[in-house]
């Protein structure tokens, strides 16, 4: 059967293909732990959902604009001064059907065909293949551990050529955890602005689940903010993965050229979400910390079970909900060559689903979440450490 040479070119993300292999093997009848998917495993706030519910009552149930009705819009404006210092006006948001649809409109709209779009690694597995949706080139700026996962400023400019169309990176970072620092921010900023035609992505979903510092955006420093596309959503500080609601903050020019890209594919998100979402970006930041301490509770449980697993060599991560370990040295181990190979071993000996970390631009690592139950976090590192140490 004919399909086109588009979706041919577009991978499967591992993620979700590691999460289902991982829901056929339970429904197999096997006790499978997944720490494969970025999903919170807390309930959407009770407010949320009364306001989801009272829209419903209220049958709120008919097109909006494009972008999101009016009051949320504005509401999300507020969020933006509120949480980040950040100005923008009503007509600079989009809402979105998540912020994956989020960032396939910014790409769509930004991108020509040939041109180049930088992405430090590890990244979250879907930037390449918008990328390449858009018929643009991803060029890859590798980080490592002793890194802690961040490229530098200089490693930027070194990647930047005349095709330069933009860069793309997370802040807390999915998959590494890593954070970064006003300063480190400043510096890439100041090597991004001499670039006229170049953007900024600045994907901000987990800037409440970081635990070393308040969140800072590249957006903050006025000679860049126009060039800056903030992206962010309600999926992972508001446990709404399911609600799929994202939004960006931009320039005028740019939010207008999303909002007729975004017409084209699905209009307006779903009005009852549009309610929820607005009720979750006037929530109290405070409301929110009990599940980030317990996050951060988690990773602390993880990273010391971690440590006690011989040649496994990993950063404490600064935020999100994932750990990202330097497994290499078991490759060449019991006909283990690569990531894929380690993470299809250890769902088949230790009952654990992982990612291999070649989805995130890395061979040597593996992902794994600590949004679980402690309960199920310990099982895992215990299944994990006597799998590998079966390995000759």
């Amino acid at each position: 059967m004919f399909l086109s040479d588009r979706i041919k070119n577009i991978t499967e993300p591992q993620t979700i293909g590691m999460a289902r292999k991982a829901r056929e093997l339970k429904a197999q009848g096997v006790d499978v732990i997944s720490l494969s998917l970025g999903e919170p495993d807390f309930n959407t706030p009770e407010v949320v959902k009364t306001a989801a519910k009272k829209a419903i009552d209220e049958n709120f149930s008919h097109y909006t604009h494009i972008s999101g009705y009016l009051e949320l819009r504005q509401a999300v404006t507020k969020k933006f001064k509120r949480d980040n210092n950040l100005d923008f006006t009503a007509e600079q948001i989009v809402v979105s059907t998540g912020a994956k649809q989020s960032i396939a409109n910014v790409m769509l709209c930004i991108v020509n065909p040939g041109d180049e779009v930088l992405v430090p690694a590890p990244y979250w597995v879907t930037y390449i293949e918008l990328i390449k949706l858009a018929g643009g080139k991803p060029v890859v700026i590798q980080s490592s551990t002793e890194s802690n996962f961040k490229v530098t400023a200089e490693q930027i400019k070194n990647a930047i050529t005349p095709r330069t169309r933009a860069i793309i990176f997370s802040s807390p970072c999915n998959p590494s955890g890593s954070v970064y620092s006003k300063q480190e921010l400043k510096a890439i900023c100041d090597v991004i602005v001499p670039q006229k035609d170049m953007y900024v992505l600045s994907d901000e979903i987990y800037e409440h689940i970081n635990y070393v510092s308040k969140h800072e955006s590249i957006a903050q420093f006025p000679e860049i903010k126009e060039r800056t596309i903030v992206i962010n959503g309600a999926s992972k500080s508001f446990a709404m993965t399911g609600w799929r609601l994202g939004y960006i903050g931009a320039a005028k020019e740019v939010a207008i050229a999303c909002d007729k890209m975004q017409g084209q594919f699905t209009s307006a998100t779903c009005s009852i979400g549009q309610k929820a979402l607005h009720a979750a970006v006037e929530m109290e930041i405070a409301s929110i910390l009990p599940m980030r301490d317990e996050f951060k509770k988690r990773r602390d449980l993880v990273y010391s079970m971690l440590k006690e697993i011989p040649g496994i060599k990993t950063t404490l991560p600064d935020g999100a909900f994932y750990f990202f370990p330097d497994v290499s040295y078991y490759f060449g181990k019991g006909g283990i060559k690569n990531s894929t190979d380690l993470c299809a071993y250890l769902l088949d000996k230790a009952h654990v689903a992982a990612v291999p970390g070649d989805a995130f631009g890395n061979d040597k690592h593996i992902r794994m979440s600590y949004a679980a139950s402690e309960e199920n976090l310990k099982q895992a590192m215990k299944n994990i450490k006597l799998a590998l140490s079966e390995l000759k």
